[in-house]
């Protein structure tokens, strides 16, 4: 496959890929994978895969967008893109992320909608097991069916909906400025000039949670990025509007299920990295260098 371009913006890359329909790859397995650990934050411009795409991290977390949505991703709980569905990314130096692209003709237990997937220890080898090209065709057939039926939607999923109506803007774009900004509902509504209610309702209706629910979820995938990207605890907690490390740990594993030490980034060579790599490229182009 061809269409992949690569830029650089200071210390961010930024990859371009084709957009693809359901199907239009022929896969050599049910299950492909690749992985990469990242020198450099990368963003990939919207873009879609032929193949269904199930998307995680060895270490550090990143965030993947479908429209108004915005879900993070952990070594624990990953992302089910379906083929065909546009998505951009971004994803911060020292991450180690894994994908496993999945062919259409194959069918899967997960839904023909995105959705976070809890990604256990054992899913983990199993995935990894697949990578192995020389792996004989009976156990790789065992090995996909026992991927299958692992596969579950994650009761962890970290996912932001951003509103988009021209009275909760201006929220939404102070706190993409400023996570930690801690101006109350009340506060909010008072500066645009209408009732509380009216904030909460707007707040309801757009996300499906209250303000105070949504501004820590929100915080919580600022967080996680932050942490990922190496950014130590005392001071993640200070830029996303806590005043002590622990109430900011407290307050992201109600959110996340998860700890912060559990978003460090990957500082290690990787050696099996490459490996992996390597023989994922040795399958397939699929990704063009980027499963994103």
């Amino acid at each position: 496959m061809t269409g992949t371009s690569t830029a650089r913006r200071g210390d961010v890359e930024t990859r371009t890929l084709p957009i693809y329909a359901a199907g239009d790859a022929v896969m050599p397995f049910a299950i492909t994978g690749m992985d990469e650990l990242v020198a450099r934050d990368i963003e990939w411009e919207p873009h879609s895969h032929p193949t269904h795409e199930l998307l995680w991290n060895r270490s550090g977390a990143s965030t993947v967008t479908i429209g108004a949505r915005t879900w993070s991703i952990t070594p624990s709980v990953g992302l089910w893109i379906p083929a065909g569905v546009l998505h951009s990314a971004a994803t911060p130096a020292g991450t180690w992320y894994r994908t496993a692209h999945v062919d259409v003709r194959t069918d899967s237990p997960l839904p023909t909608e995105p959705v976070a997937v809890e990604v256990t220890p054992l899913l983990t080898l199993l995935l990894e097991r697949l990578v192995d090209q020389t792996l004989a065709a009976r156990s790789r057939e065992l090995t996909e069916q026992m991927v299958f039926d692992l596969l579950e939607p994650s009761p962890h999923a970290l996912l932001v909906q951003r509103p988009d109506s021209e009275l909760l803007r201006p929220i939404v774009t102070a706190l993409e400025s400023h996570p930690g900004d801690d101006r109350s509902l009340t506060e909010w509504a008072a500066r645009l000039g209408v009732s509380e209610r009216t904030m909460t309702r707007a707040f309801r209706a757009e996300t499906g949670l209250s303000f105070g629910a949504w501004q820590a979820a929100f915080r919580a995938q600022h967080a996680s990025v932050l942490l990922g990207s190496g950014v130590p605890v005392d001071e993640v907690a200070e830029r996303v509007g806590y005043r002590s490390a622990s109430a900011f740990g407290a307050a992201f594993r109600r959110t996340t299920g998860l700890t912060p030490g559990q978003f460090r980034p990957a500082t290690l060579s990787a050696p099996g990295h490459a490996t992996l790599s390597a023989l994922a490229s040795g399958h397939t182009r699929l990704a063009d260098q980027s499963p994103q």
